[in-house]
């Protein structure tokens, strides 16, 4: 079963996956700089290259969330990239996540993936679209709502 997964993996597509599949695969280093999302007995790894338009999208949205916070004297801390997981059940990595006014002091630090059993969960989360608007809207968007 896992070198059926792994190649299916490489087409950015849904699969079917156990939990344990899903924590072996995000492990191995080829995946390193992948984005890895599970929910409901479905993985999916992103080996997609962030492009300059994404990127730039990225870090327009990130400058102006960060502007409104310090025009209104909000507290955030900013997490990019970061991984999060509630075992058995889901993992995501948004784009950009944000810990927000008093639960700033709750937000993870350590270079592990957040254990959301664990770690209280962010107050926003947020993908950029650039190739998966479809996925994005859809799958990605229980994800984060459920986490």
């Amino acid at each position: 079963m896992m070198s059926q997964l792994q190649t299916k993996l490489l087409t950015d597509t849904w699969v079917t996956a156990t939990w344990d599949e899903y924590i072996e695969i995000i492990k191995q280093p080829e995946y390193d700089r992948a984005k890895c999302y599970y929910y409901k007995g479905q993985l999916k790894i992103e080996m997609a290259a962030v492009g300059p338009d994404r990127a730039d999208d990225n870090g327009i949205i990130v400058i102006l969330i960060n502007l409104f916070g310090i025009a209104k004297g909000i507290k955030m801390r900013l997490l990019v990239n970061c991984s999060y997981s509630k075992t058995g059940v889901r993992g995501a990595q948004p784009d950009a996540s944000y810990y927000i006014g008093d639960r700033v002091q709750t937000a993870p630090r350590g270079s592990s993936v957040v254990n959301l059993d664990s770690i209280v969960y962010p107050d926003l989360a947020i993908e950029i679209a650039d190739s998966s608007l479809v996925d994005d809207l859809g799958t990605k968007r229980m994800i984060y709502e459920e986490l």
